[in-house]
């Protein structure tokens, strides 16, 4: 077997093997049903069957929400505000002050145009309860029931419609002379700011400190449950930041909390949406997050200082939520504006320093462009330029390679069956004429960490979330929708459900044009002369065809679009050193098994024009 071969080979095993090892380890689960959590907000439950949350050391708040059978029920269940903003759609519930009822205008849960916009959050008593509850807990000379809570009924005091031009204020006395006031107000993407304050008009002084809860009854509908996915509680504490799983997560009785002497942010995330509550940069708070397995509500908390408050003071403070879509522009903005480290709630994985700046360029070449698949094929076409000069260096070995093939041959009959003296006379005759074996090894090996970091980037970004192409492709971010079984869409039946065995085998143009470039790519070199190396050499491109058929079709055109780029470079390269690949000739010897049996393969040659 020549060096040669053993190279490409090597290198295209590698990539075959790495991709198999992913795909058969971590292949998407199908989504599971989810049983309805209509739990109320809790950490623990008392005696009574009471549930309750603890905040301060030594204090509790208790709250017990009846059952609603629909959402749309839970959300008549107590008097509303109603929030209007260019990109949400929802309402405050005065009972207990909630932010519970939020929908993206601009997601929907579909690529039609008739599918129902993405719900963020639900009231506490409807199914699937997610939402956003903020407080006091009581200190010394306090009690729970002196403090807002989960139960209080608050008074809208202003505003009607929570809007970006007009906040709305809630307010609620206590009856011993503390009257505390929440003000809410909200950007025009995902950002609310809440204003919580006491007044102390009594006589006695107090203690008390602020919290905020994000809770959430029950896993995700749509868990993916994904190994290059991070689903579940995330959270930046002074730089470090921590992601927890929804099965990692310690119980309500265990858990510990974690002190937070600068900035930093605590909250869920999902494939695309996240909640986190972002106390003031420079304020110190402790946060948890914790799993109460009794009502299967899982929680995290952020809890302020404690402050105490003499007759006739005031304390304010102000906290954020944000609950919206990971689109990199907010997110990136927003810590531009002092959130520490909020681009990191994007789960950008192991290779980050490459989904990073993959991504941003994608993203900036999106908007010259107007167009995601476009911008993809551009992209692969400024990473082979940035990747040229390795490559070049490489295919100018191939080419020596292949003059050096007439000594080598001499070299083989001379040593005749002493694998050692052809060692030796290969490594003399490689130093002489000043050639790397393993150089063509190189340009494939490095696209494998490339490739997955495409991967990431496609998979976890919501810009790649039904974004467009061309024609049937309007949806980056999913599979090849055309299948051979209607003819790629010509027939007017439908394509194999996406993940089923039929649409595995029935697969779409985009795999058939990513088996055919591979295909293409090794006809720049004669077939092996061993037929196990010709064998597998014949298998390769359409085994990367079927496994590649269910992955995103972005990431298929970006492999389409770098075997393209590739086979002119190498053909190019090649010509410019002399030799002339017999590109035809080699695809004619692929159909002709008799011939190939009976002459010898063509090689190409000097090229005399």
């Amino acid at each position: 077997m020549d060096d040669q071969n053993k190279n490409l080979i090597l290198a295209t095993a590698l990539s075959f093997i790495v991709i198999l090892v992913w795909f058969v380890l971590f292949p998407p689960p199908e989504p599971e049903p989810r049983v309805d959590q209509t739990a109320s907000v809790s950490s623990s439950v008392d005696e009574n069957g009471v549930a309750t949350v603890p905040q301060a050391a030594g204090t509790t708040i208790d709250t017990e929400a009846p059952q609603a059978e629909t959402r749309e029920d839970a959300l008549a269940a107590a008097p509303r505000v109603a929030i209007d903003t260019p990109r949400l759609t929802g309402s405050v519930s005065v009972l207990g002050g909630r932010i519970d009822d939020l929908s993206l205008k601009d997601y929907r849960t579909e690529l039609s145009p008739d599918a129902p916009i993405v719900t963020m959050l639900s009231p506490v008593d409807g199914p699937h309860a997610y939402y956003a509850l903020y407080g006091w807990a009581a200190g010394a000379g306090l009690t729970a029931d002196l403090v807002p809570g989960p139960n209080t009924v608050w008074t809208v005091t202003s505003g009607e419609t929570l809007t970006p031009e007009n906040p709305v204020t809630l307010s609620w006395n206590n009856g011993t002379g503390l009257t505390f006031t929440r003000q809410i107000s909200v950007d025009d993407d995902y950002m609310f700011d809440i204003t919580q304050e006491v007044q102390n008009t009594g006589g006695e002084t107090v203690s008390l400190a602020p919290y905020g809860i994000i809770a959430r009854h029950g896993e995700p509908e749509d868990l993916k449950n994904f190994f290059i996915l991070h689903e579940g509680a995330v959270a930046m504490a002074d730089g470090e930041l921590f992601e927890t799983d929804y099965d990692d997560f310690e119980t309500a009785a265990d858990h510990e909390t974690t002190n937070v002497t600068g900035n930093g942010w605590t909250g869920f995330t999902d494939h695309y949406w996240m909640t986190t509550l972002i106390p003031q940069p420079g304020s110190p708070f402790e946060f948890s997050t914790f799993h109460d397995t009794a009502r299967d509500i899982y929680q995290t908390t952020t809890k302020l200082q404690t402050v105490t408050l003499a007759a006739g003071e005031t304390a304010s403070f102000t906290t954020q939520l944000f609950a919206g879509a990971k689109e990199w522009e907010a997110v990136r903005d927003y810590q531009r504006n002092g959130i520490e480290g909020f681009i990191d709630s994007i789960d950008w994985g192991w290779f980050f320093f490459l989904t990073k700046p993959i991504f941003w360029l994608l993203h900036e070449l999106n908007i010259l462009i107007g167009n995601m698949g476009w911008s993809i094929i551009a992209l692969t076409l400024i990473i082979k330029a940035v990747l040229f000069p390795l490559a070049y260096k490489s295919y100018v070995s191939m080419a020596k390679m292949k003059e050096l093939q007439p000594q080598m041959e001499a070299l083989k009959e001379r040593a005749g069956d002493d694998r050692q003296k052809l060692q030796q006379g290969m490594m003399e005759l490689y130093k002489k004429e000043k050639v790397n074996p393993a150089a063509g090894c190189l340009p494939i090996l490095l696209q494998i960490p490339i490739f997955f970091s495409l991967y990431k980037v496609i998979f976890v970004t919501i810009e790649l979330r039904h974004a467009p192409w061309l024609g049937p492709f309007q949806d980056l971010s999913a599979p090849d929708p055309t299948s051979i079984l209607n003819l790629f869409g010509l027939l007017g039946n439908a394509s194999p459900e996406p993940g089923s065995i039929m649409a595995l085998v029935f697969i779409g143009i985009l795999p058939l044009l990513l088996g055919i470039s591979m295909w293409l790519q090794q006809k720049l070199n004669p077939a092996p002369t061993d037929p196990t190396q010709k064998m597998v050499f014949a298998w390769l491109p359409w085994v990367f065809m079927f496994m590649l058929g269910g992955f995103a079709s972005g990431l298929v055109i970006y492999w389409i679009a770098n075997n393209t780029i590739t086979f002119i470079q190498q053909y190019s390269i090649m010509r410019s050193q002399g030799y002339k690949p017999d590109v035809f000739g080699n695809i004619r010897g692929s159909f002709n098994r008799k011939a190939d049996a009976a002459t010898k393969p063509k090689t190409g040659g000097k090229d005399k024009s």
